[in-house]
């Protein structure tokens, strides 16, 4: 169905480490999976034609498609969809700022019917009538079932920056899916959806495959997520890529490489941090346990959408909890609450460290005392900066770097870098890194100025297996220090650190 022969990208800075030469036969269902900046993205981007190559083309098979066109028949989503479109105006409190959405933006419903509508004129023009309305048929015929698995009914009259990332990452697949494309690439699918979701998705991935005869792609840094239907795996290391395997065999050969562990460097440097000044003063004057945050009777509404109905919640210092709930349920609304990125806080009954909301405190004041990294955050950060700049931003909590660090900000930057495996790309623009190099950056940003609160919403989102392990026992190994509280979101448990203590369930 694919076939590429010697296939040398024209530019040094997309080939892999030798020319690739790889067959994926009618039948095969395939992962591709790698560890971050293995090469997994620059291998999709060669197989989707985006790379040009210097001599020999990509030879495609999409039969029984009577549709001519690459771009008809291979749909490819990438981990950036997860996020939304960069159109340079997003800022990452956007979400939250509904006051700034412009009256004729248009909802997720309309954009989806308006690019289902765009690809049903522009395909299959050249076809006789009887075939066309027979694609036509099996089109409409996937679309409902899209809308039945993902709900899309209710995603329908929300503004696409409204969505969680959870329900953006459902309208994208949707979007894509809706095509009926003979193809389908996809990057870390199931990152941002919860579990009963991630599961009646493969069942969905699954039926395409037996109903409609669908090639599937999937790219993935978590091998766990690898699908019973997937019949062959394609493993990517150091930009090179290994010979396809039989799911089994590489599942056999994975099981056997034993989890890493933080390094006793490591360990006790982040055992030996001095407390921060802002951590002293939040403590102080308080008692043992002081409260962190309250949440009296909060609601939060979005016209007629109510997204927090009357929630009361406390948390003390030194506590950790985990926030878990259904895609949509409000667990970054919540968390935009704390982190004073949401407007509606000055209207509830809200107190942090001690302090009623809209008592007079500022933006910059709360966050002080915050280190915080989430999905929007990720979106908002396409910055065209070093590395490095991107951590030390986390010091004066901004998106870009306006103030230049100091001599010792600059080494503690450093040493955060090394913690989370990135010093080596410090100067590096952070454009150019890999998904994972990127967030392990944000999240290195996240606790440079050793935060009091340390709010993490999806930290590991597209992290491999290795990093995922080893950021898991970063957040433990600093939570255990003195006065360091923790709010972590997961949709998978398995992420969630040792140290957890209490945990809050949000329902629709």
């Amino acid at each position: 169905m694919i076939k590429v022969e010697n296939g040398v990208p024209r530019h040094p800075l997309w080939r892999m480490a030798e020319p690739i030469n790889l067959e994926i036969k009618k039948g095969e269902q395939i992962a591709i999976v790698g560890d971050n900046a293995a090469g997994k993205s620059r291998l999709v981007e060669i197989l989707t034609g985006h790379y040009p190559l210097l001599l020999n083309e990509i030879h495609y098979d999409f039969s029984p498609s009577k549709l001519r066109l690459v771009s008809e028949n291979l749909k490819y989503i990438s981990f950036r969809d997860s996020y939304g479109d960069q159109d340079g105006t997003y800022y990452y409190q956007q979400r939250w700022n509904q006051h700034d959405i412009a009256d004729d933006m248009p909802t997720a419903g309309l954009l989806l019917q308006e690019s289902y509508d765009g690809a049903d004129r522009m395909t299959g023009r050249d076809l006789p009538p009887e075939e066309r309305e027979q694609e036509q048929q099996r089109r409409d015929k996937l679309r409902r079932m899209l809308s039945e698995l993902f709900h899309l009914e209710a995603l329908a009259p929300k503004h696409i920056i409204s969505l969680s990332s959870g329900e953006l990452r459902k309208f994208q697949l949707a979007k894509a899916l809706g095509v009926n494309p003979r193809v389908l690439i996809i990057d870390n699918p199931f990152i941002g959806l919860d579990a009963p979701t991630r599961h009646d998705f493969r069942l969905l991935l699954e039926a395409l495959i037996h109903e409609m005869g669908i090639l599937i792609i999937l790219v993935l840094s978590k091998r766990d997520d690898i699908p019973d239907f997937i019949t062959h795996v394609l493993p990517v290391e150091g930009l090179h890529l290994l010979p396809k395997m039989e799911r089994e065999d590489y599942q056999r050969q994975y099981n056997s490489v034993p989890s890493p562990t933080l390094s006793d460097e490591v360990t006790r440097w982040i055992a030996d941090l001095p407390a921060s000044p802002s951590s002293v003063s939040v403590v102080s004057n308080s008692s043992e346990m002081a409260e962190i945050l309250r949440f009296r009777d909060v609601s939060i509404r979005y016209g007629r959408h109510t997204i927090l109905n009357s929630l009361s919640w406390t948390v003390r210092e030194g506590e950790r909890w985990a926030l878990s709930g259904r895609n949509g349920s409000g667990k970054s609304t919540l968390l935009s609450l704390v982190c004073a990125d949401n407007p509606q806080a000055y209207a509830c009954n809200i107190e942090l460290f001690g302090r009623r909301r809209g008592s007079g405190e500022s933006i910059w004041e709360i966050k002080r005392h915050i280190g915080y990294v989430s999905p929007e955050m990720h979106r908002a950060y396409l910055k065209d900066i070093p590395a490095i700049d991107v951590v030390a931003s986390g010091l004066n909590d901004s998106v870009g770097l306006y103030v230049r660090p100091r001599q010792e900000q600059r080494q503690a930057c450093l040493g955060w870098m090394r913690v989370f495996g990135v010093e080596c790309v410090s100067e590096t623009s952070f454009l150019r890194l890999s998904s994972g190099e990127q967030r392990l950056c944000l999240l290195a940003r996240a606790f440079v100025k050793d935060p009091e609160l340390l709010i993490l919403d999806e930290p590991l989102h597209g992290l491999d297996d290795s990093n995922r392990t080893l950021v898991r026992q970063i957040i433990d190994q600093f939570c255990r220090r003195q006065h360091k509280t923790l709010i972590m979101t997961t949709h998978y448990e398995e992420e969630l650190p040792d140290c957890i203590t209490h945990r809050l369930t949000l329902t629709k």
